[in-house]
Protein backbone atom coordinates (compact mmCIF):
# COMPACT_ATOMS: atom_id res chain seq x y z
CA UNK A 1 0.00 0.00 0.00
CA UNK A 2 1.29 3.77 -1.04
CA UNK A 3 0.52 5.99 2.03
CA UNK A 4 1.03 9.58 1.46
CA UNK A 5 1.73 11.85 4.39
CA UNK A 6 1.60 15.34 4.95
CA UNK A 7 5.15 16.03 6.53
CA UNK A 8 5.73 19.92 6.23
CA UNK A 9 5.85 20.02 10.45
CA UNK A 10 9.14 18.11 10.34
CA UNK A 11 11.19 20.92 7.81
CA UNK A 12 12.72 23.32 10.12
CA UNK A 13 12.38 23.36 13.59
CA UNK A 14 10.40 21.08 15.06
CA UNK A 15 7.29 21.41 17.68
CA UNK A 16 4.10 19.76 18.92
CA UNK A 17 2.84 18.01 15.18
CA UNK A 18 6.36 17.48 13.79
CA UNK A 19 7.81 15.83 17.03
CA UNK A 20 4.69 13.17 16.92
CA UNK A 21 5.07 12.69 13.12
CA UNK A 22 8.95 12.01 13.93
CA UNK A 23 8.01 9.54 16.76
CA UNK A 24 5.43 7.23 14.12
CA UNK A 25 8.33 7.81 11.80
CA UNK A 26 11.22 6.21 13.27
CA UNK A 27 8.82 3.22 14.43
CA UNK A 28 7.81 2.41 11.01
CA UNK A 29 11.23 2.67 9.88
CA UNK A 30 12.49 -0.68 11.32
CA UNK A 31 8.79 -2.29 11.96
CA UNK A 32 8.56 -5.38 9.84
CA UNK A 33 5.10 -4.39 9.35
CA UNK A 34 5.04 -0.81 7.70
CA UNK A 35 8.09 -2.49 5.75
CA UNK A 36 5.19 -4.09 3.77
CA UNK A 37 3.82 -0.56 2.61
CA UNK A 38 5.67 2.49 1.06
CA UNK A 39 5.64 5.91 2.69
CA UNK A 40 5.72 8.98 1.14
CA UNK A 41 6.44 12.12 2.74
CA UNK A 42 5.31 15.52 1.43
CA UNK A 43 6.40 18.83 2.37
CA UNK A 44 6.89 22.28 1.08
CA UNK A 45 10.68 22.36 1.25
CA UNK A 46 13.68 19.78 1.59
CA UNK A 47 13.76 17.55 4.43
CA UNK A 48 17.33 17.47 5.60
CA UNK A 49 16.87 13.52 6.86
CA UNK A 50 14.58 11.60 6.29
CA UNK A 51 14.38 9.28 8.91
CA UNK A 52 14.01 5.53 7.38
CA UNK A 53 13.66 4.37 4.27
CA UNK A 54 10.71 6.81 2.94
CA UNK A 55 10.07 8.45 -0.71
CA UNK A 56 10.36 12.35 0.17
CA UNK A 57 7.92 14.55 -2.47
CA UNK A 58 9.17 18.73 -2.42
CA UNK A 59 5.73 20.35 -3.43
CA UNK A 60 7.63 24.10 -3.10
CA UNK A 61 5.47 27.06 -1.77
CA UNK A 62 4.90 28.06 1.39
CA UNK A 63 3.54 25.80 4.29
CA UNK A 64 0.09 27.86 4.74
CA UNK A 65 -3.27 26.56 3.78
CA UNK A 66 -2.90 27.53 0.04
CA UNK A 67 -0.27 24.58 -0.27
CA UNK A 68 -2.18 21.85 1.45
CA UNK A 69 -5.46 22.65 -0.38
CA UNK A 70 -4.09 23.71 -3.63
CA UNK A 71 -0.83 22.78 -4.54
CA UNK A 72 -0.37 19.41 -2.71
CA UNK A 73 -3.56 17.57 -4.07
CA UNK A 74 -2.17 17.76 -8.00
CA UNK A 75 1.08 15.71 -6.28
CA UNK A 76 -1.28 13.47 -4.79
CA UNK A 77 -3.06 12.57 -7.99
CA UNK A 78 0.20 12.43 -9.63
CA UNK A 79 1.64 9.57 -7.33
CA UNK A 80 -1.35 7.33 -7.43
CA UNK A 81 -1.44 6.68 -3.77
CA UNK A 82 -4.04 5.06 -1.66
CA UNK A 83 -3.86 6.73 1.28
CA UNK A 84 -3.03 9.73 2.62
CA UNK A 85 -2.67 10.75 6.24
CA UNK A 86 -2.47 14.52 7.15
CA UNK A 87 -1.51 14.82 11.07
CA UNK A 88 -2.30 18.69 11.16
CA UNK A 89 -6.24 18.76 12.21
CA UNK A 90 -7.01 19.37 8.45
CA UNK A 91 -6.65 17.56 5.11
CA UNK A 92 -6.58 18.54 1.49
CA UNK A 93 -10.17 18.08 0.12
CA UNK A 94 -9.37 17.90 -3.34
CA UNK A 95 -8.13 14.47 -3.53
CA UNK A 96 -9.92 11.42 -4.84
CA UNK A 97 -7.58 9.22 -2.31
CA UNK A 98 -9.08 8.28 0.54
CA UNK A 99 -8.10 10.01 3.68
CA UNK A 100 -6.95 9.94 6.92
CA UNK A 101 -6.91 12.37 9.76
CA UNK A 102 -5.35 13.14 13.02
CA UNK A 103 -7.30 15.48 15.33
CA UNK A 104 -5.26 16.76 18.19
CA UNK A 105 -8.40 18.93 19.73
CA UNK A 106 -11.44 21.32 18.66
CA UNK A 107 -10.56 24.15 20.33
CA UNK A 108 -11.05 26.07 17.56
CA UNK A 109 -15.34 24.46 17.78
CA UNK A 110 -14.99 24.90 21.04
CA UNK A 111 -13.50 28.38 22.18
CA UNK A 112 -13.80 30.60 19.14
CA UNK A 113 -13.47 33.34 21.35
CA UNK A 114 -9.62 32.19 21.21
CA UNK A 115 -8.84 32.50 17.56
CA UNK A 116 -8.64 35.89 14.87
CA UNK A 117 -12.49 35.65 13.10
CA UNK A 118 -10.88 34.34 9.66
CA UNK A 119 -8.44 31.97 11.33
CA UNK A 120 -11.35 30.23 13.49
CA UNK A 121 -13.69 30.19 10.20
CA UNK A 122 -10.70 28.27 8.39
CA UNK A 123 -10.30 25.60 11.02
CA UNK A 124 -13.69 25.51 11.98
CA UNK A 125 -14.33 24.78 7.85
CA UNK A 126 -11.72 22.91 6.96
CA UNK A 127 -11.71 20.45 10.14
CA UNK A 128 -15.44 19.68 9.65
CA UNK A 129 -14.91 18.69 6.01
CA UNK A 130 -11.82 17.07 6.31
CA UNK A 131 -13.58 14.85 9.36
CA UNK A 132 -16.62 14.77 7.30
CA UNK A 133 -14.39 12.99 4.13
CA UNK A 134 -12.30 10.67 5.97
CA UNK A 135 -12.69 7.15 6.42
CA UNK A 136 -10.79 7.44 9.87
CA UNK A 137 -10.24 10.25 12.88
CA UNK A 138 -7.35 9.40 15.11
CA UNK A 139 -7.11 11.60 17.98
CA UNK A 140 -4.67 11.44 21.27
CA UNK A 141 -7.36 10.88 24.35
CA UNK A 142 -10.66 10.30 25.49
CA UNK A 143 -11.55 13.59 26.25
CA UNK A 144 -10.62 14.82 22.63
CA UNK A 145 -12.47 12.40 20.66
CA UNK A 146 -15.83 13.24 23.07
CA UNK A 147 -15.13 16.54 21.63
CA UNK A 148 -14.89 15.38 18.04
CA UNK A 149 -18.00 13.23 18.02
CA UNK A 150 -20.39 15.91 19.95
CA UNK A 151 -18.52 19.45 17.65
CA UNK A 152 -17.79 17.79 14.65
CA UNK A 153 -20.44 15.44 14.75
CA UNK A 154 -18.07 12.46 13.55
CA UNK A 155 -19.47 9.01 14.83
CA UNK A 156 -18.05 6.72 17.61
CA UNK A 157 -17.00 4.39 14.93
CA UNK A 158 -14.92 6.46 13.05
CA UNK A 159 -13.41 7.44 16.18
CA UNK A 160 -10.08 6.33 17.30
CA UNK A 161 -8.24 7.30 20.57
CA UNK A 162 -4.31 6.38 20.40
CA UNK A 163 -2.34 8.19 22.66
CA UNK A 164 0.93 8.66 21.53
CA UNK A 165 4.70 8.33 22.94
CA UNK A 166 6.59 10.64 24.80
CA UNK A 167 9.85 12.10 24.55
CA UNK A 168 12.13 11.07 27.16
CA UNK A 169 14.32 13.63 28.87
CA UNK A 170 17.29 11.67 30.03
CA UNK A 171 18.63 13.67 32.69
CA UNK A 172 21.72 13.86 34.68
CA UNK A 173 20.01 12.29 38.26
CA UNK A 174 23.34 13.14 40.23
CA UNK A 175 22.92 16.85 39.17
CA UNK A 176 21.69 18.72 42.06
CA UNK A 177 18.01 20.48 41.11
CA UNK A 178 17.62 24.29 41.36
CA UNK A 179 14.64 25.94 43.16
CA UNK A 180 13.48 26.36 39.02
CA UNK A 181 9.84 26.61 37.91
CA UNK A 182 9.20 25.44 33.57
CA UNK A 183 6.51 26.09 31.15
CA UNK A 184 7.33 24.20 28.21
CA UNK A 185 4.47 24.95 25.61
CA UNK A 186 3.23 27.49 22.86
CA UNK A 187 1.83 30.40 24.81
CA UNK A 188 -2.22 30.25 24.26
CA UNK A 189 -4.75 32.45 26.11
CA UNK A 190 -6.19 29.03 27.60
CA UNK A 191 -2.67 28.21 29.03
CA UNK A 192 -2.82 31.76 31.54
CA UNK A 193 0.67 31.68 31.26
CA UNK A 194 0.50 36.20 32.86
CA UNK A 195 -1.59 34.03 35.86
CA UNK A 196 1.17 31.72 36.58
CA UNK A 197 3.88 34.54 36.51
CA UNK A 198 1.91 36.39 38.71
CA UNK A 199 1.41 33.47 40.96
CA UNK A 200 5.62 32.92 41.01
CA UNK A 201 6.24 36.38 41.69
CA UNK A 202 5.96 36.54 45.37
CA UNK A 203 7.53 33.86 45.70
CA UNK A 204 10.67 34.11 43.93
CA UNK A 205 11.11 37.73 45.95
CA UNK A 206 11.03 35.35 49.19
CA UNK A 207 13.72 32.56 47.68
CA UNK A 208 16.37 34.76 45.89
CA UNK A 209 17.50 31.35 44.56
CA UNK A 210 14.43 30.17 42.96
CA UNK A 211 13.25 31.25 39.19
CA UNK A 212 10.75 30.80 36.29
CA UNK A 213 11.68 29.62 32.69
CA UNK A 214 9.45 29.65 30.34
CA UNK A 215 9.64 28.24 26.87
CA UNK A 216 7.45 28.79 23.86
CA UNK A 217 6.51 31.39 21.19
CA UNK A 218 3.37 33.94 21.70
CA UNK A 219 0.64 32.68 19.68
CA UNK A 220 -2.41 34.01 21.96
CA UNK A 221 -5.24 35.79 20.54
CA UNK A 222 -6.29 38.32 22.35
CA UNK A 223 -2.56 39.53 22.32
CA UNK A 224 -0.98 38.83 25.81
CA UNK A 225 1.51 40.58 26.77
CA UNK A 226 3.82 38.13 28.37
CA UNK A 227 6.93 40.73 28.11
CA UNK A 228 4.76 43.42 29.93
CA UNK A 229 4.10 40.91 32.77
CA UNK A 230 7.30 39.48 33.40
CA UNK A 231 8.69 43.69 33.53
CA UNK A 232 6.31 44.55 35.90
CA UNK A 233 7.20 42.01 38.57
CA UNK A 234 11.12 43.61 38.35
CA UNK A 235 12.26 40.14 39.43
CA UNK A 236 14.93 40.89 36.47
CA UNK A 237 17.08 37.08 35.38
CA UNK A 238 15.09 35.19 38.02
CA UNK A 239 12.32 35.20 34.88
CA UNK A 240 13.47 34.24 31.48
CA UNK A 241 11.61 33.75 28.60
CA UNK A 242 12.76 31.55 25.84
CA UNK A 243 10.99 31.91 22.62
CA UNK A 244 11.98 28.44 21.70
CA UNK A 245 14.35 25.93 23.04
CA UNK A 246 16.62 22.98 20.76
CA UNK A 247 16.09 19.82 22.06
CA UNK A 248 19.60 19.86 23.91
CA UNK A 249 18.15 22.91 25.42
CA UNK A 250 15.17 21.55 26.89
CA UNK A 251 16.79 18.73 28.43
CA UNK A 252 19.15 21.20 30.03
CA UNK A 253 16.11 23.02 31.50
CA UNK A 254 14.05 19.87 32.61
CA UNK A 255 16.96 18.54 34.16
CA UNK A 256 17.28 21.74 36.42
CA UNK A 257 14.08 22.51 37.15
CA UNK A 258 12.04 21.12 40.22
CA UNK A 259 8.57 21.88 39.52
CA UNK A 260 6.55 22.30 35.63
CA UNK A 261 3.39 24.34 35.69
CA UNK A 262 0.92 24.08 32.91
CA UNK A 263 -2.22 25.66 33.89
CA UNK A 264 -4.29 25.03 30.70
CA UNK A 265 -8.15 24.46 30.46
CA UNK A 266 -8.19 22.94 27.44
CA UNK A 267 -5.98 20.51 25.76
CA UNK A 268 -6.30 17.59 23.36
CA UNK A 269 -3.61 15.92 25.62
CA UNK A 270 -1.32 18.09 27.33
CA UNK A 271 2.19 16.38 25.99
CA UNK A 272 4.52 18.56 27.97
CA UNK A 273 3.33 17.75 31.49
CA UNK A 274 4.10 13.85 30.72
CA UNK A 275 7.80 14.88 28.68
CA UNK A 276 8.09 16.79 32.54
CA UNK A 277 7.56 13.52 34.54
CA UNK A 278 10.11 11.14 32.40
CA UNK A 279 12.47 13.69 33.68
CA UNK A 280 11.49 13.65 36.70
CA UNK A 281 10.10 17.23 36.98
CA UNK A 282 6.50 16.51 38.77
CA UNK A 283 3.84 18.85 37.84
CA UNK A 284 1.33 21.62 38.76
CA UNK A 285 -1.90 21.39 36.40
CA UNK A 286 -5.47 23.07 36.21
CA UNK A 287 -8.07 20.37 37.49
CA UNK A 288 -9.50 19.43 33.85
CA UNK A 289 -11.05 16.11 32.45
CA UNK A 290 -7.89 15.62 29.91
CA UNK A 291 -5.10 16.48 32.27
CA UNK A 292 -6.38 14.05 35.06
CA UNK A 293 -6.83 11.63 31.99
CA UNK A 294 -3.27 12.22 31.43
CA UNK A 295 -1.57 12.32 34.36
CA UNK A 296 -3.48 10.29 37.39
CA UNK A 297 -2.17 10.93 40.40
CA UNK A 298 0.75 12.28 38.93
CA UNK A 299 0.36 15.89 39.40
CA UNK A 300 -1.02 18.39 42.02
CA UNK A 301 -4.18 19.54 40.76
CA UNK A 302 -5.57 23.44 41.30
CA UNK A 303 -9.43 24.43 40.54
CA UNK A 304 -9.86 27.06 37.49
CA UNK A 305 -11.91 28.90 39.83
CA UNK A 306 -9.04 29.43 42.58
CA UNK A 307 -6.08 31.14 41.36
CA UNK A 308 -4.99 31.54 44.89
CA UNK A 309 -4.15 28.06 45.10
CA UNK A 310 -1.31 27.97 42.68
CA UNK A 311 1.53 29.14 44.12
CA UNK A 312 0.78 27.21 47.34
CA UNK A 313 0.80 23.99 44.99
CA UNK A 314 4.11 25.19 43.07
CA UNK A 315 6.03 26.02 46.93
CA UNK A 316 5.10 21.94 47.46
CA UNK A 317 6.29 20.85 44.38
CA UNK A 318 9.95 23.52 45.28
CA UNK A 319 10.19 22.39 48.94
CA UNK A 320 8.46 19.68 50.43
CA UNK A 321 10.14 16.40 49.44
CA UNK A 322 7.03 14.16 50.71
CA UNK A 323 4.96 15.89 48.18
CA UNK A 324 7.17 15.84 45.43
CA UNK A 325 8.13 11.95 46.47
CA UNK A 326 4.30 11.04 45.94
CA UNK A 327 3.75 12.59 42.52
CA UNK A 328 6.77 11.50 41.31
CA UNK A 329 6.14 8.02 42.24
CA UNK A 330 2.89 7.96 40.05
CA UNK A 331 4.73 8.83 37.33
CA UNK A 332 5.56 5.28 35.86
CA UNK A 333 2.13 4.02 35.97
CA UNK A 334 0.93 7.32 34.19
CA UNK A 335 3.64 7.16 31.41
CA UNK A 336 3.08 3.03 30.83
CA UNK A 337 -0.36 4.63 28.41
CA UNK A 338 2.76 6.16 26.29
CA UNK A 339 4.55 4.59 23.95
CA UNK A 340 5.62 5.74 20.38
CA UNK A 341 5.97 1.58 19.42
CA UNK A 342 2.15 0.74 20.71
CA UNK A 343 1.11 4.62 18.91
CA UNK A 344 3.04 3.51 15.73
CA UNK A 345 1.71 -0.05 15.58
CA UNK A 346 -1.80 1.14 16.30
CA UNK A 347 -2.11 4.15 13.36
CA UNK A 348 -0.96 1.46 10.99
CA UNK A 349 -3.60 -0.97 12.27
CA UNK A 350 -6.25 2.00 11.25
CA UNK A 351 -4.34 3.07 7.93
CA UNK A 352 -4.60 -0.30 6.55
CA UNK A 353 -8.33 -0.92 7.87
CA UNK A 354 -9.08 2.18 5.56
Amino acid sequence: MRIGIDAREIVGRQTGVGRYLSGLLAEWSTGDRAGAHEFVLYAHDTIPQPPGPFVTRVVPGTSGTWWQQVQLPRAVRDDRLDLFFSLQNTAPLLVSTKTAILIHDVSFVAHPEWFRFREGLRLRWLSRAGAANACAVITPSEFSGREIAQHLHVPASRIHVIPPGVPVRRTDSRSAREPKVLFVGSIFNRRHVPDLIAAVAPLLRVHSSASLDIVGDNRSYPHEDVMGAIEREQLGSQITWHRYASDDQLTDLYGRARAFVFLSEYEGLGMTPLEALTAGVPPVLFDTAVARETCGDAALYVPRNQPHDIRPAIEQLLFDERVRSKVLGAAPEALARFSWARAARETLQVLERC
